[in-house]
């Protein structure tokens, strides 16, 4: 089942313990980011109250009239609002699906590095909706504990690969991420789901590692690996749900999987469920040459690629394009 794969990895010991312990943890870690690229991560430090706090501030601002929220709107890869049918994740995958059932707060990195087409396509400031200000300060004390935890992160999973500790976060000096805080509404206020459309298509993520913490529900999360297809994604309420994206897996010549993943659509027995996730997308430095690590450890190699030129081809595909 896909619970077993998908490892609950608790990070007190990593931090704390001897070399054997860190050493099975590293390896279990390995293990699971091959069958499923995903984990669940619980001793992460994260108060809880303050993604509940920020679910409360989100949801005052998605139950706005849609007029209020219009003078926030973006295409995927701005900062502010993604309306309805902004966004249809399949196309990464080149699958065609109606758009995906959802809205979006979003906002992206925006300390700038001085160097202005960078800065000017990566680094722009972030946009907060006046009408909900307990929001702002409340993601930022968010995004400071998913910077840390990302790069921590990292460093196990360098360690999973018997490499330096270094390894990816010599890369994450300066680096760009992006932050969505997604509302899965009902049917009530999406309608009924057309013939293969979900709250998001199936798809992996486009950067490093991702951290969500999510809501479970009966039109939630799913995780796809051989052999078993499409699973419930395990969940537990301490832990925050890890997974590797299209970089990271590409950085370790395959040998770990991004996790593939999709939200289902409202159900039919519970048309008025609605969800709140908050997800969290890490990257590394604009422009870094993402190279496949060699055999014995990597599996494919892959041409090397220019990480946010792979990343803007990416977001590009998932853009609904405007109805004229």
């Amino acid at each position: 089942m896909v619970s077993s794969q998908v490892p609950v990895i608790d990070l007190g010991p990593w931090r704390s313990g001897g070399p054997e312990p860190r050493a099975a943890i590293a390896a279990r870690v390995d293990e699971a980011l091959q069958a499923a690229g995903f984990l669940l991560v619980t001793g992460h430090g994260v108060d809880p109250a303050l993604p509940a706090r920020i679910r409360e501030a989100a949801r005052a601002f998605f139950r706005l009239p849609p007029a209020v929220k219009e003078p926030y709107a973006v295409s995927v890869g701005g900062r502010g609002w993604l309306g309805p049918g902004a966004e249809a994740n399949s196309y990464a995958e080149g699958q065609a699906s109606p758009p995906d059932l959802k809205e979006s707060w979003s906002c992206a990195a925006e300390d700038p590095t001085g160097v202005a087409p960078v800065d000017a396509e990566w680094f722009r400031p972030n946009v907060w909706p006046a009408e909900v200000p307990e929001l702002r300060p409340l993601v930022h004390e968010y995004l400071d504990a998913m910077r840390a935890l990302s790069d921590e992160l990292l460093e196990l999973l360098a360690a999973a690969l018997g490499l330096d500790a270094d390894h990816f976060t010599r890369h994450t000096g300066h680096p760009t991420w992006g932050f969505n805080v997604n509302w899965y509404p009902g049917t009530e206020t999406v309608g009924p789901p057309l013939p293969g459309q979900f709250r998001i298509g199936a798809h992996t993520d486009f950067g490093t590692v991702t951290v969500l913490d999510r809501e479970p529900g009966a039109g939630g999360l799913q995780i796809h690996t051989e052999g078993d297809g499409w699973q419930d994604a395990p969940y537990d309420p301490a832990a925050l749900t890890v997974n590797i994206g299209d970089l990271l897996a590409r950085w370790t010549g395959d040998r770990w999987r991004a996790g593939r993943h999709r939200v289902l659509p409202p159900p039919a027995d519970a048309p008025a469920e609605e969800l709140v996730s908050l997800v969290y997308f890490y990257e590394c430095d604009p422009h870094t040459r993402v190279e496949s690590l060699p055999a014995p450890l990597g599996r494919v190699t892959h041409e090397p690629v220019d990480s946010h030129a792979y990343l803007r081809s990416k977001l590009d595909a998932i853009t609904v394009p405007p109805t004229p």
